[in-house]
Formats: structure tokens, C-alpha cells, sequence
């Protein structure tokens, strides 16, 4: 795979003619008309190499040859990635290295995915970290190489930049130090709705004192397992509802369960199913969700078409290898619902998604935003879309 395509938007392929469309259910939120980006993140890029269809995992000494292989930025370029290829003005802080993997990344995220590297950095004699995957049909195994950078988040970020939203790793900024922790507090201060994410504990601590620092955060969005960890909770529907005392907007993702949510200022709850879907790879997904939660919370959304949608790029996403490579752009979920609706629900579950994705129509966007789909050379060959006779889609390979 070369490098001018691993991450690439592409924008060509065939025209989907989509409905007329009527006028948006609610106007945009009103910070997008004065900031300088819809979204800004902060943390640390990987470049990751994928190797996939292997037929098992390679043993102790053994070479084997794999079918496929990927290169792309990974880490928190990710959601960069989610973010940029759904339309948001997206700013990421990040360290770089000055080696050609460092290249490779800078290049792809500013270049190619359009996402603002202002307030990142690149660091002479700082290599940047790496991660290979290897994926067989049943798992994958990684193995990361990586160093601390030589200044943290904080010091980086300094004054974080007027954005309508951000994305923020509790568990980064709360071992960051306290420059770390101020980004997403000065952030707040000046308008910016603040959604936070909190990763696995292996530690098994689930120290509930990083929870304190939802009190500068408009959503908070961990999984089932984290919040009924950091809650204390037994359920995920009892997680949702001790997380909703903290922050204005409670959401509980819950993997093939679906997704939970609750809206404190709307008193909207809701409970989303998620899509039948073959995953192959869920690496980004969680990404992908957080990325679709953020437009349609700036857009003013009801609260059960912003958890379908995240849901719906989601399932897009994990059918595909490659964490930052296969998160869908609006030509993608474009594609997928313009294939739904050619097949007029032939089945009653196909119906039940041509009523709950009905508001489609109003949000496809026009232009050349519409057209951002996954790059053609890795991953957008392959259709995300089900089959009119209920048959599975091919496995995907890079």
C-alpha cells in the first residue's frame, strides 16, 4: 500500500441520487458561527501497520505471508479522521516525530484528511510511535513501540483554540499533570462543549476521583463495562443514570446491545439498537460513535437520531480492517442508505431501519462533502452495504 492512499479521502466514483430534501429539523448550533473549528482533540498518533487474512496467528519463529496490509495513523488520529470525513472543522494536537513515520502521518492527517495540525509539533530525535496488528479470522494480536513525548498535552495545547466542541481522554489529562488537566477546563470557560471518553483500567483501580473532572464536560460517553466500573453500578441502564448526575448528557455504549443515552436539559432517554453486522475489525469504533455523537449534537439533532447515527457509522465502521482507514465519510453512509432504500424493505428488519433512519434525508449533506467516502485503493472497493438476499458481505481485505 503506498503511502499517498492509506489514509486518503477519495472523492470519485458514481453520483448516489438521494431524495429532495426538506428544510433541517433544527438550526445549526450557534458556536459553529463564531469559533475557528467544529472540534478540537488532543493525544498521541501511532502509525499502525495491519497486516491481515492470516489463517492464524504467526508462532514462535514462524514467517508467515499475509494477504493483506494496511498503513495509517492511528491512536487519536482516528477520531481526527472520523470527525474530518463527516464534515467537522477538526483540530488535533498530537507530537510527531521528525522520521519518515512522522512524515507519513503529518502528511496524511493535514494533506489528505484536512484535519488543522496548528497545535501539534513535530520533535527532532523523537521517533513516533508504532503499532502492528496482526488479524486472523478470530482475533488480532498487537505489539506497540513508543516514548513518552518530549512535553506533555498541556504545555502543547497552551490556550486551546475557540472550537464549538472537544473530545478529551479523562485518563490522559488526569495523569497529565495539572497543564494537562487545564486544557479542558480553559475550554469550557470559553464556550466549548466538552465530551469526554475514559479507557479500560488494567490496573483494575477504577479510581473514581478522574470522574471530578466531568464537571468541565457536557457528555460523557465510556462503555458498559468502564461505567458500571467507575459508577460502582450493576447495570449499564443504572450506569447511565449515576453518570446523567454529572454531566448533561449520559451516554453508555454496550457493544452488540446497542447503546444507551439520556439528555438531562431535553429529559430524552433512549435506548438504541445496534445494526446486524458482520464486524471485522472494531478498532476505531469507539471513535467513530464519539465523532457522529459531535454532529449531531452541533446540529441540534433529537437525541435518538444522534445515537442511530453514531451507531450507523459505527457498523460501518467495524466491517472494515484499519482503525482510521475505515471510518465512513457521508458518501459512505450515503451509499448505504440509498442500497436500503433500493431494496424498499424487503424484510421486516430492513423496514424497521427505513423508519428509524427516515431523517436521513434531511441531513445527507450537498457538495463535495457528499462524496467523502474511505480511500478506493485500501478500503471503499468493498461494499458496506447488505445484500438484497440477506447473504453477508465478502470479508474485507487491504
Amino acid at each position: 500500500m503506498g503511502g499517498a492512499t492509506a489514509g486518503g479521502t477519495a472523492t470519485s466514483g458514481p453520483h448516489v441520487p438521494h431524495p429532495p430534501r426538506r428544510p433541517s429539523p433544527s438550526p445549526p448550533d450557534e458556536r459553529r458561527r463564531s469559533t475557528d473549528l467544529d472540534v478540537f482533540m488532543a493525544g498521541t498518533v501511532f502509525l499502525d501497520i495491519v497486516f491481515t487474512g492470516l489463517d492464524h496467528r504467526p508462532a514462535g519463529g514462524e514467517e508467515m505471508w499475509s494477504t493483506g496490509m494496511g498503513s495509517a495513523p492511528g491512536g487519536i488520529a482516528n477520531l481526527a479522521v472520523a470527525a474530518s470525513r463527516l464534515g467537522l472543522r477538526t483540530g488535533l494536537a498530537a507530537a510527531f516525530g521528525d522520521d519518515a513515520y512522522g512524515d507519513f502521518c503529518w502528511s496524511t492527517l493535514a494533506e489528505q484528511e484536512g484535519v488543522d495540525l496548528s497545535r501539534s509539533r513535530r520533535f527532532p530525535h523523537w521517533h513516533t510511535p508504532v503499532t502492528v496488528s496482526m488479524a486472523d479470522a478470530h482475533d488480532r494480536a498487537m505489539v506497540t513501540h513508543g516514548h513518552p513525548p518530549p512535553v506533555d498535552l498541556g504545555e502543547m495545547i497552551g490556550a486551546p483554540p475557540r472550537s464549538a466542541a472537544a473530545i478529551a481522554d479523562l485518563g490522559m489529562t488526569w495523569s497529565g499533570g495539572e497543564s494537562a488537566r487545564t486544557w479542558v477546563q480553559r475550554a469550557k470557560e470559553q464556550g466549548t462543549l466538552v465530551f469526554a471518553d475514559l479507557g479500560f483500567d488494567p490496573t483494575g483501580a477504577w479510581d473514581r476521583t478522574v470522574l471530578e473532572q466531568l464537571r468541565h464536560c457536557h457528555a460523557f460517553m465510556p462503555n458498559a463495562v468502564e461505567a458500571m466500573a467507575y459508577t460502582r453500578t450493576e447495570t449499564p441502564q443504572e450506569a447511565l443514570y449515576a453518570i446523567a448526575d454529572l454531566v448533561p448528557l449520559a451516554i453508555v455504549t454496550n457493544g452488540a446491545h446497542g447503546a444507551l443515552a439520556l439528555d438531562t436539559a431535553s429529559g430524552e432517554e433512549v435506548a438504541v439498537p445496534a445494526l446486524r453486522t458482520r464486524a471485522l475489525d472494531p478498532t476505531g469504533a469507539g471513535d467513530v460513535f464519539g465523532a457522529a455523537v459531535v454532529v449531531g449534537t452541533l446540529e441540534r439533532w433529537p437525541l435518538v437520531d444522534r445515537i442511530s447515527f453514531a451507531s450507523l457509522c459505527a457498523a460501518l465502521a467495524v466491517q472494515h480492517f484499519g482503525g482510521s482507514l475505515a471510518a465512513p465519510g457521508w458518501g459512505d453512509i450515503a451509499d448505504w442508505w440509498a442500497d436500503l432504500r433500493s431494496v424498499a424493505g424487503a424484510t421486516a428488519y430492513e423496514h424497521s431501519l427505513l423508519r428509524r433512519f427516515a431523517f436521513l434525508d434531511d441531513v445527507i449533506p450537498t457538495g463535495p462533502i457528499a462524496t467523502t467516502r474511505r480511500a478506493e485503493a485500501t478500503l471503499a472497493h468493498l461494499s458496506d452495504l447488505p445484500h438484497p438476499d440477506g447473504a453477508a458481505p465478502p470479508p474485507a481485505s487491504m
